[in-house]
């Protein structure tokens, strides 16, 4: 069923129309101005104590509601506002009917094309969807002298001084043993060290108090990834799917590994057209991510002459390549 909109522009209030009423609107500034403001919305969510699945669900809104908006505005373009009538208060205004359909392919390339200009340039919807899920028993401790140490390793950490926040995370440790998150962030300071194996060996710390962290699972393959042993990093990956098997991250990670590490660039597709067609049916923003995965493992498949199998990869995952 088809909605009509019928949208009384007040020229005189749109930040794009000319003083002298026949400049076109400009549709680049709308979709900037749009996609800005589905930035402030997604500024505006709250995370604390939810889920991602929720804080999924209320990006997916914000950009949503937008799609309307610059489909209008793509109308508006081709219109001579110089030819808007003017009503008895003095204000012109201007009728245009348009079909609105969410199911439309053109309203899907519309919100794909707000998503990717939000994953280049809105650093809020990267913080919103790295999320961690779950703050568990153990994650955070309850002894208020582990806590001192652990948010000034934090502070250390926020300020790149990594050495010195490794050395508050041991003191946050020695004092609980069990304080995973200390664990958690001491393996991403000795990472950005460049220190893999320690980063490693805290992370498995971490696993040994709670089996199910995601956290350090995700950056045990990272850190092998970066020490290029690239056969125990697709392990870490599968060892995250024994848990969520329907966890994209996995599809993704090893997706990328055997398009670009293990010279296997049919696996790396089919893996990263996991992740794809996973992120589309979650609504994550991390679809455009796959997306361009997918078009660089294309390029090196019609250099190598596999058009053909990369079309049947696609076909057997249910994307279209059109």
């Amino acid at each position: 069923m088809k909605n009509y909109l019928f949208l009384f522009l007040f020229l005189a209030g749109l930040k794009n129309v000319s003083a002298q009423d026949t400049a076109k609107l400009n549709t680049k500034e709308i979709f900037k101005e749009i996609s800005d403001e589905a930035c402030k919305c997604i500024d505006s969510i709250p995370t604390s104590d939810r889920v991602r699945d929720s804080i999924t669900a209320d990006i997916h809104s914000c950009i949503y509601a937008k799609v309307g908006a610059y489909q209008i505005g793509q109308k508006l373009s081709s219109l001579d506002l110089s030819k808007a009538l003017e009503d008895p208060q003095g204000n012109k205004n201007i009728n245009v009917s348009m079909d609105y359909d969410p199911n439309s392919q053109e309203f899907q390339e519309t919100y794909y094309e707000i998503e990717r200009y939000l994953m280049e340039n809105c650093n809020s919807l990267k913080d919103k969807i790295t999320t961690s899920d779950k703050v568990n028993k153990n994650s955070i401790s309850e002894n208020k002298e582990a806590l001192k140490y652990y948010y000034l390793g934090i502070e250390e950490s926020k300020k790149e001084n990594y050495k010195e926040a490794i050395e508050y995370y041991k003191k946050a440790v020695k004092i609980d043993p069990n304080f995973a998150f200390a664990y958690d962030n001491m393996g991403i300071s000795y990472r950005k060290l460049e220190k893999y194996d320690l980063a490693i060996d805290a992370y498995e710390k971490s696993l040994k108090i709670d089996p199910n962290g995601m956290m350090p699972l995700q950056n045990i393959a990272v850190a092998y990834s970066y020490k290029k042993d690239y056969k125990n990093a697709v392990k870490a990956y599968e060892r995250i799917a024994k848990i969520e098997p329907n966890n994209p991250e996995v599809y993704y990670g090893i997706g990328q590994i055997y398009a670009f590490n293990l010279s296997d660039t049919e696996k790396g597709l089919d893996n990263m057209c996991k992740a794809y067609n996973i992120y589309v049916e979650q609504k994550s923003a991390y679809r455009s991510d796959a997306e361009k995965i997918i078009q660089m493992i294309y390029a090196q498949m019609k250099k190598d002459g596999k058009e053909a199998a990369f079309e049947k990869i696609l076909e057997a995952n249910n994307i279209s390549s059109k």
